[in-house]
């Protein structure tokens, strides 16, 4: 289509594409505010004290109805949390940022941009606020992204000092300790947060033990070596020890102390130091005991098994080859539990899951089956596709039996589950891992372990009807 062009042309094609690309963003925005002005209003019907109205935005901005949430997100093919971060960002920039947003609006400025600053400044009162658009609005179009945000990051100070210093405090009480989504090559970032003297410790311990671990890997640069140290400290079995016996062969080496110098000063590290008593009773200690307890759900197809070739999916971590699966499970002790047949049915009559029915809902869905739906955590709720008959009046003849099992559970997401109980959505499941789903604005869905398929409204309530007739 743009062989023939002429360099000129090419470059104005490249900006008019960037220029649509802007103002699609803009558009996509502009239709989800739409929707939730829509939805603005108090809620009526039964269902009105299950579906309250909730701020997304920072203050001044207009609240939405809890229910319409889902349906939107399903409507742009996008996750629920994605949908509800995009509608407060311009929701922000609507009501409290209007001159950025009047730029953004144009096509002459990055949308991510804007949306940063809407996230950056949105704990300010409505009332300050517009120190940051102001300056934001000069800029966006004109300067780097980069030189933007450092500009929205002051302004955010200067808008309100005594709350910066306030949310400084707050932010200094807050330590955590994170894990980032495991990569295609099998490693996975470590983000902490802690106190200052605690991360002088580690980063103590991570020296000392990259020290006595550096001649063993006379390849691996600095940095891998530090990573490779770090490891130990998940394992303090090991990590024990490594410090013993070092400390033992140092001992041996050298019965003399080391030197001291008035510059350089030693002192017993908290972190390594190991006194000849510990010594010695560690020594005589079975170590052993002290590696920490792990389920590790493995999932391996059959022709991996026979041939050794092939990845196996490890939960939490993702994807390995069997050479990584081994190294990962290399100086421990494996219980190996039985392979759960996924062909078996297993049903039951309480209303409660069990575990065992638990476990192959997990396995068979590998996580929530609402439409685009990215948790594949085992932490949600097992909800009856078909709803469970709670009829008292029922005699036990008459009862439904049977109803909770693998034909008839999913994991649901609370938020999901709240929706599909409360706020109009019909879902049933066709199979093991399918399940197909119609929204209250006549939107339908089928969901597999394949992903998400859009489907018409007259082929959902097809399939709906067959489901009913199924579970009945």
């Amino acid at each position: 289509m743009f062989d023939h062009l002429p360099p000129r042309e090419l470059l104005d094609a490249a900006a008019e594409a960037v220029r649509a690309r802007r103002l699609a963003e803009v558009r996509d925005l502009e239709v989800i505010a739409a929707w939730a002005a829509v939805h603005s209003g108090e809620p009526v019907g039964p269902v009105r004290r299950r579906n309250p109205l909730i701020s997304v935005g920072g203050e001044g901005t207009p609240r939405v109805q809890d229910h319409a949430l889902g349906e939107i997100a399903l409507a742009r093919s996008s996750g629920v949390v994605a949908t509800i971060n995009a509608l407060a960002d311009v929701l922000d920039l609507q009501h409290r940022l209007p001159l950025t947003w009047a730029v953004v609006r144009q096509g002459t400025a990055e949308v991510y941009v804007a949306r940063k600053v809407a996230r950056m400044s949105r704990h300010l009162p409505r009332a300050v606020v517009g120190v940051v658009d102001s300056a934001v609005a000069r800029m966006i179009a004109t300067e780097a992204p980069g030189r933007v945000l450092t500009v929205a990051e002051g302004k955010v100070i200067e808008a309100d000092p005594a709350l910066h210093e306030e949310r400084v405090e707050e932010e200094k009480r807050r330590r955590y300790v994170g894990l980032g989504r495991t990569d295609e090559y099998g490693l996975r970032t470590l983000i902490a947060r802690l106190d200052a003297g605690d991360a002088a410790w580690v980063q103590a311990t991570v020296t000392r033990v990259a020290e006595i671990i550096t001649p063993g890997h006379p390849d691996a640069t600095a940095d891998e070596v530090r990573a490779i140290a770090l490891g130990y400290l998940a394992r303090p079995a090991e990590l024990l020890a490594l410090l013993v016996e070092h400390e033992a062969a140092e001992s041996t080496a050298s019965k003399e102390p080391p030197p001291v110098t008035d510059d350089e000063p030693l002192e017993p590290s908290r972190a390594t130091a190991l006194p000849a008593a510990v010594l010695d009773k560690l020594h005589r200690t079975d170590l052993t005991k002290l590696r920490p307890k792990a389920v590790l759900y493995v999932h391996l197809h059959e022709a991996t098994l026979l041939s050794m070739k092939g990845v196996a999916r490890v939960e939490e971590l993702g994807p390995r080859t069997l050479g990584a699966l081994q190294q990962l499970l290399a100086s421990t002790k494996v219980t190996v539990k039985p392979v759960i047949d996924l062909a078996d049915a297993v049903r039951t009559t309480a209303y409660e899951h069990p575990e065992a029915i638990k476990e192959r809902v997990h396995l068979t869905t590998s996580g929530d089956y609402w439409p685009y739906a990215t948790s594949t955590s085992r932490n949600a709720d097992y909800d009856h596709p078909t709803p469970f008959d709670h009829d008292p009046e029922r005699s036990p003849e008459a009862q439904q039996p049977a109803q909770t099992g693998t034909h008839n559970s999913g994991l649901l997401q609370r938020r999901h589950h709240r929706w599909k109980t409360h706020a109009g959505y019909q879902a049933r499941q066709r199979a093991p891992g399918h399940y197909v789903w119609l929204t209250p604005h006549g939107l339908g869905f089928t969901t597999d372990p394949t992903g998400t398929h859009p489907c018409s409204e007259n082929e959902a309530r097809l399939m709906l009807a067959f489901a009913r007739r199924y579970d009945g």
